[in-house]
């Protein structure tokens, strides 16, 4: 199965319309958002140009903005599921976790109880290794600081892909 992986939106509608739009396109089933998407605009963008199932943690800009009142109203959605800080999933046996934040991931991936970890914030997609776990940023939608990207991966092959979002049709 193909996940995409995307973080720090910070509203740039038009890019999480075009990033949406392929994922939809290369019929991904589940996406991950690793926060700071910073408003519900956002977040309703997403289910309504998404049919798949989505998983969200909150960054840090997305307090702010996101009332509880707003957010109770997507948390009833089927296909939503919104956490605060940590998300686990599994998918085809493999065990991931996703966070807003460098510092938890980074302890996520010493517990050695994931496959993967995924996280945001720093807006520059990176990867590394932490004993058999994988570390990775997807780097940022909104392509503030750097270009504006997202990761797919891959469970079945372990494979990961660096989306570039200029170079996507």
């Amino acid at each position: 199965m193909k996940i995409a992986i995307i973080s720090d939106s910070h509203d740039n509608l038009a890019n999480l319309k075009k990033a949406i739009s392929w994922i939809e396109k290369e019929k991904i089933k589940v996406l991950l958002h690793c926060g700071d998407m910073s408003s519900s605009e956002t977040l309703k963008m997403i289910l309504e140009n998404y049919s798949g199932k989505v998983y969200i943690v909150l960054g840090n800009m997305d307090k702010d903005y996101f009332l509880e009142r707003e957010l109770s109203s997507f948390k009833d959605s089927s296909r939503l599921k919104i956490e605060e800080k940590i998300s686990e999933i599994e998918i085809d046996g493999k065990k991931i976790a996703f966070t807003h934040f460098p510092k938890i991931a980074k302890e996520l991936a010493k517990k050695q109880k994931y496959d993967i970890v995924f996280y945001g914030h720093l807006h520059l997609p990176w990867q590394k290794k932490v004993g058999k776990t994988r570390l990775v940023n997807p780097g940022n939608l909104a392509g503030l600081i750097f270009k504006a990207t997202f990761a797919v991966y891959y469970t079945e092959t372990e494979k990961l892909e660096l989306m570039i979002l200029e170079k996507i049709t």
